[in-house]
């Protein structure tokens, strides 16, 4: 195996972490907690691809994370890789998270260190089993050369390296002795048929930790002399302040200083509450700029005149123009989805502790390398001289992987001006009206039917604006087509002859980026829901017109087949309900969506029950799988019933709860989740489960009502009965 790096003794106590005796295999660690200090020496080797195993005399087994835990259950299933190949006492795996060095880089990434798309078990499957494996056959070694045996006679076995002839030693007694053995190369791994963890219901890691108040959030956070820092931000995206009172806010008792920066003014002071105060006791002149001539309506105008004209060519398969145009029959129609925030339960906040020539940072984020690196380049300091430490995220959705590190890079700022640890912290409100949201889309679609009623050609056109543009990775955009806003409609899987998609991405000042299953997001929408169009149109089920035309996609089909079979797809319901489903592809992974619905005299949409069947290749721990099925449904469908950021004069017209709505645990739908047995490749789970919930709900309401819904939130005023 190449790569592995193993640390000397002597080289491990030069590093000022003394645990006792232990085997360690890569780069040191650091805790969660932020009264431990700096992290520890750099290693000899530039990358270390197995920086990831400490094993103590105590016998606990400890697996650095080099993902975010912002609820997915990461610090769960990737300790089961490693444990799986190390053989170690499942009760003795403990959890921490990784530092920022090269050696945690992610494997697809490359240059950095990150979580997100879905692909957190899927770069790490083979890294850390290797690991494992690695580490175990040192143990081994260790053991055979302890009792002067042939390696062959021992095996490892629950935290355990036992002779054939039943001589056992613990891991822990081992630990001294197989750090000074040689690394092993290419060790091979287990076949799955062997598995005895990956595969199996493992309870979390984090469990225990989160129910007893011990696990360590952003909020969570408070060092020796820390300030706290709330910051007045322009009402217009794009604004600044041209100018400032301060008077009446430095008269509130703990208010430690006023100070401008970038994004705007911050106030700082002893704690939240006279942070907030004095802020709210500003008095700024602000320059609004172009974007205060921005309105939601307005805006859909304009996007959907762009809609009528040819945009970036995404797809193009046959002649779908000329087909359309001598189409007999044809359907035409027009979507449209909203800005949406983020809405994590924590808010955002960063902690910063800025010493002249050094820094730590503390902070729930899912761009470790980038975000240390933002903040090294404006306190004017090398990467190395910056430790970030990862604590717990209280949710991120993607707005913890901000492209520009913007909520690091503005407590970056106001750390260099206090020169004292400083946290900021966003309220609710700061973080509803924010930005970076969920782009607004507009669809223009068409598709026409032929004399057996199939499609025959489709063309639809994306306006939207670009997560990528601006960015470090507007690279990716290639002949005008950024594939985030097209993806899941340039790829969908229909059997479709002739088919174009195009696309338009307009620039405006209102700050946008990924957001849960990304593009998947409204194009899952107008691609299931105008397939269910069509699927009336041509008056055939909805059910049996999309399996018609999965034929050469049997992954698609098999979820769809079966959510279909355990929704009871076609069986009679009780009164006033009716079924809607929906079948996509993201993230490497396939899912069907089958809800039940009732809609109310008022217009009132209730989703009773969803089915949910998902083929997401070999699975790690059914429980997390599960859980982010039923976590996507809960999220996507908060977005179908209740999710908007509208704009008036530039300013967001949402700022809390109460106007930007969640699904609350009286409106949650009894949910079923059925995972496909499958031996090919790992998909993404994370995301997947978002995309299919609108659409399946939106057709579960044409069957109901009549009445088609192309615009979301799905509005009682859309349906209410007069």
């Amino acid at each position: 195996m190449n790569g592995i790096f193993k640390i000397c003794r002597r080289d491990f106590l030069k590093s000022g972490l003394v645990m006792g005796g232990g085997l360690v295999l890569g780069f040191s660690f650091h805790p969660l907690g932020p009264s431990q200090g700096m992290a520890s020496a750099q290693p000899s080797a530039p990358f270390v691809p197995n920086a990831f195993i400490r094993i103590t005399d105590d016998d606990i087994v400890t697996v650095i994370c080099n993902k975010s835990e912002m609820g997915q259950g990461v610090y769960t299933s990737l300790p089961m890789l490693v444990a799986e190949e190390l053989e170690c006492d499942w009760s003795r795996v403990r959890v921490e998270p990784a530092p920022v060095h090269p050696a945690y880089n992610h494997t697809q990434w490359g240059v950095m260190q990150g979580t997100g798309g879905s692909t957190s078990i899927r770069s790490e499957w083979e890294r850390l089993r290797k690991a494992g494996a690695a580490a175990r056959e040192m143990l081994i070694a260790a053991a055979a050369a302890t009792w002067q045996t042939d390696r062959s006679n021992c095996r490892a076995e629950n935290g355990m390296v036992v002779h054939s002839d039943g001589r056992k030693l613990s891991f822990g007694r081992l630990a001294a002795k197989a750090g000074e053995q040689p690394v092993p190369r290419d060790v091979p791994l287990k076949d799955p048929s062997a598995f005895k963890i990956v595969g199996k219901r493992v309870h979390r890691l984090d469990t225990p930790d989160k129910a007893t108040g011990r696990a360590l959030f952003g909020l969570d956070v408070a060092v020796p002399g820390m300030l706290t820092a709330v910051i007045a931000r322009s009402p217009v995206f794009g604004g600044k302040a041209a100018a400032f009172r301060d008077g009446k806010t430095r008269t509130v008792p703990g208010v430690r200083d006023v100070v401008q920066v970038p994004t705007g003014v911050a106030v700082i002071a002893d704690g939240f509450f006279a942070a907030k105060k004095g802020r709210d006791y500003l008095e700024i002149d602000w320059d609004e700029g172009e974007g205060a001539k921005l309105s939601t309506p307005g805006q859909r105008e304009s996007y959907r005149k762009m809609a009528a004209t040819p945009g970036a060519t995404a797809r193009k398969d046959g002649r779908a123009d000329k087909v359309l145009r001598g189409a007999r029959k044809k359907l035409e129609a027009e979507y449209e989805v909203p800005y949406l925030a983020h809405a994590m339960m924590e808010p955002l906040n960063c902690l910063v502790d800025y010493r002249g020539d050094r820094c730590e940072i503390w902070t729930g984020t899912q761009s470790q390398t980038s975000d240390r690196n933002a903040a090294a380049s404006i306190l004017g300091l090398k990467p190395e001289q910056v430790v970030l430490h990862t604590t717990f995220l209280g949710s991120g959705f993607g707005r913890r992987a901000n492209p520009q590190s913007d909520f690091v890079r503005e407590a970056a700022y106001v750390a260099k001006a206090v020169k004292q640890p400083v946290k900021v912290v966003w309220t609710r409100e700061d973080d509803t009206r924010g930005g970076f949201y969920r782009p607004m889309w507009f669809d223009r679609i068409s598709a026409s039917l032929d004399a057996r009623g199939r499609i025959s050609a489709w063309k639809q056109t994306i306006v939207g604006q670009s997560i990528l543009e601006g960015t470090p990775f507007a690279g990716m955009i290639k002949d005008g087509v950024d594939e985030t806003s097209v993806e899941g409609a340039s790829t969908m899987p229909y059997e479709i002859p002739n088919v174009a998609v195009d696309l338009h991405s307009p620039k405006l000042p209102v700050p946008v980026q990924w957001w849960r299953s990304v593009g998947h997001s409204h194009t899952a929408f107008v691609v299931e829901s105008f397939i269910d169009e069509l699927a009336h149109e041509a008056k055939k089920d909805p059910y049996e017109f999309r399996r018609r035309m999965l034929g050469r996609h049997p992954r698609n089909l098999g979820v769809l087949d079966l959510a279909a079979d355990k929704a009871g797809w076609g069986k009679k319901l009780p009164e006033g309900r009716f079924r809607g489903i929906a079948q996509h592809e993201s993230f490497g992974s396939f899912i069907a969506q089958v809800a039940e619905v009732s809609v109310g005299q008022d217009g009132k949409v209730r989703v009773h029950r969803v089915v949910c069947a998902v083929d997401c290749g070999r699975v790690v721990n059914p429980d997390t799988i599960e859980a982010q099925m039923e976590g996507g449904i809960i999220f996507g469908l908060s977005a179908a019933l209740y999710g908007a950021i509208t704009l008036k004069n530039g300013r967001p017209e949402q700022s809390n709860f109460h106007n930007y709505k969640l699904v609350r645990l009286d409106e949650a739908p009894v949910m079923e989740v059925h995972i496909v047995p499958s031996r090919e490749a790992l998909g993404g789970v994370g995301e997947p489960g978002v995309p299919p919930i609108a659409p399946a709900v939106a057709n579960a309401v044409f069957a109901a009502t009549g009445k088609r819904i192309r615009s979301l939130p799905i509005r009682p005023e859309m349906l209410k009965k007069t």
